[in-house]
């Protein structure tokens, strides 16, 4: 199944009317099944699910990556299922997280059942020699847009990225939860290696909750965090940068893993 499909269309410019047709990304419905049971359909970009598979599992709590016994996707006549095999170890977790959800690609908290589940407590991110000087945020923010075809092809997804001397991965999506989730797919399988994630969105309290799983040291975004996202990032030791430009950016938590041009960075 395509992620991008070209369209026919008006454009109304000048006091004058063309007709053409534009690219635009599809979203279909992405049911995600563990053990024969589907426990979230998300509306999603049909690119990279086998990410898709492991990274939910793992932000969303319900396995790592070496529970994972098999994954494939099946093509169904209204969407896609993702059939994920787990270990009989993470049956437990699998029951325990009750999500049977329709959840629209704004939505990152859709179907739970609980406050305490929303707002849930988060492990503290291991301890790592990870430093990023000002510049180099400012290099990674530059280098995102770069790395987006579906994007530039669109211009209606969203894309989360991992830098660590340079921009490593980076997964897109129409739903910015599931590009966060594809990407966390993927580093999940790489060798370990501390980093950023690089957002084009905003940070809500479930992203940093989605960071945090993946143990990564600090996140940088476009645009601005809740106050419960600084609260969490704050909680979490994650070093919280956002509003970020070419040129400029804001620091909220953790500012110590900045440091000077001269220095050493790990």
């Amino acid at each position: 199944m395509q992620g991008s499909r070209h369209v026919q269309r008006l454009t109304f410019a000048a006091g004058a009317v063309s007709s053409g047709g534009r690219v635009l990304p599809e979203e279909v419905a992405v049911a995600l099944s563990f053990n024969g049971t589907t426990q979230a359909v998300m509306m999603a970009t049909p690119h990279d699910l086998i990410d898709f598979a492991y990274g939910f599992a793992m932000t969303e709590g319900i396995a790592q990556a070496d529970e994972v016994d098999t994954v494939e996707v099946v093509e169904l006549a209204n969407g896609l299922d993702v059939q994920v095999w787990l270990h009989p170890q993470a049956e437990a977790r699998l029951t325990q997280r009750r999500r049977t959800m329709a959840g629209p690609v704004g939505c990152g908290l859709c179907g739970i059942d609980s406050l305490d589940e929303a707002l849930r407590k988060v492990r503290v991110v291991p301890k790592s020699a990870f430093t990023m000087t000002p510049v180099q945020v400012m290099q990674a923010v530059s280098a995102l847009p770069g790395a987006q075809p579906l994007h530039d092809a669109t211009r209606a997804v969203h894309a989360a990225g991992f830098w660590s001397a340079g921009l490593l991965a980076v997964r897109e999506d129409v739903g910015r939860h599931n590009a966060l989730d594809k990407l966390a797919g993927h580093l999940i399988r790489q060798p370990p290696m501390a980093g950023a994630v690089v957002l084009t969105s905003r940070v809500s309290i479930d992203m940093v909750q989605k960071v945090a799983a993946l143990g990564a040291p600090v996140l940088i975004a476009v645009s601005a965090p809740t106050v419960h996202a600084v609260t969490l990032a704050d909680e979490a030791g994650i070093t919280l940068i956002a509003l970020a430009k070419a040129d400029r950016f804001e620091v909220f938590t953790h500012s110590d893993r900045l440091i000077p041009e001269t220095a050493h960075v790990a």
